[in-house]
């Protein structure tokens, strides 16, 4: 694995565990190493990688479980075939922000929305890159006008 697929790695979990870290690049690659350690032939997975990607989203869920002043909601967007069109993208995204409306701090971590609309093996196209920003933009308005003005929201895409 190189230098700057190590960085982008630490990058991610730094961000994603920023409210129980306080941003502590030590405690990130702490947590870095026991995702690593957890996932066969973790090193070669770069952490767009949905398997790496969901391993974090499990741990962060767990060590979120219990606190009562963070909350966190995971959507991978390619779960299923229709989840990345926009009817399906308003609606586990509100279903999330519901989940996360009683936190004052929170994360929406949002994976695979990219190739929920432009598969692997196919290429991007003018349309589809336009639906994919159409996603983007519609989840980042109903964050904003989904939680409450005091409320601390982190969304992240993956």
């Amino acid at each position: 694995m190189t230098c700057s697929e190590d960085l982008r790695r630490l990058h991610f979990i730094n961000a994603l565990f920023a409210g129980l870290t306080g941003h502590d690049l030590y405690l990130a690659q702490q947590i870095l190493s026991a995702i690593t350690t957890s996932l066969a032939d973790a090193e070669s997975r770069p952490p767009s990688e949905p398997a790496f990607a969901a391993a974090a989203g499990q741990l962060l869920e767990r060590l979120c479980e219990g606190r009562q002043d963070h909350g966190f909601f995971h959507w991978d967007a390619s779960s299923t075939a229709t989840a990345g069109t926009p009817l399906f993208t308003r609606d586990s995204v509100l279903t999330g922000l519901k989940r996360l409306a009683g936190y004052r701090e929170s994360t929406l971590l949002v994976t695979n929305l990219r190739p929920a609309h432009c598969p692997p093996n196919r290429r991007w196209t003018t349309r589809r890159q336009h639906d994919y920003d159409e996603s983007l933009a519609l989840i980042r308005d109903l964050a904003a006008a989904r939680s409450r003005p005091s409320a601390s929201l982190n969304l992240l895409f993956l």
